[in-house]
Order: C-alpha cells, then structure tokens, then sequence
C-alpha cells in the first residue's frame, strides 16, 4: 500500500581519455619554506623532549611508589614481630 518510489539508477558516461602533458606548477618565489621547515624540526624536538621528561617523571613516580610498599611490608612485619614477643 505505501511503497516508496524508488528513483531510477543513473548510468554512468563513458569517459573520455586524452593524453595531455602539464608541467607541475613552479612555487613562487615569494616566502621561502625553510624557516617553516625550522619551526617544525623545533615543534618535534619540543614535543619528543617534553614526552622523555614525563616519561621519567612517572618511572621515578613508580620507583618511588615500589619503595614505600616495600618499606610499608617491613615496618607492618617489625611491628607485628614486636607484639607477638
């Protein structure tokens, strides 16, 4: 009873081939690229330096976590060794 009307499928034009060579377009002369290419190499560094400082900050985090549950464990069994003389 209500069917919608589905469009008809269009059919697609056979292309056309020619063989034209363009040249690439030359860049202006205007602005020269490489102090971009500067600030790029300096964005990296930034970033690859900043990502070293936090990933030791976070290894002395760990390292620093370990140690206290260690020293945790020993005083706990020094303190229940005392109580149980």
């Amino acid at each position: 009873m209500f069917r919608p009307k589905l469009p008809d499928v269009p059919t697609l034009p056979t292309p056309t081939v020619t063989h034209q060579q363009t040249q690439a377009p030359v860049a202006p002369a205007g602005r020269p690229i490489a102090p971009y290419v500067g600030i790029g190499a300096g964005a990296v560094a930034a970033v690859v330096v900043v990502g070293i400082v936090l990933t030791a900050l976070l290894a002395a985090v760990a390292v620093s976590a370990v140690s206290v549950a260690i020293a945790a464990v020993v005083l706990r069994s020094l303190v229940n060794g005392a109580h149980k003389h």
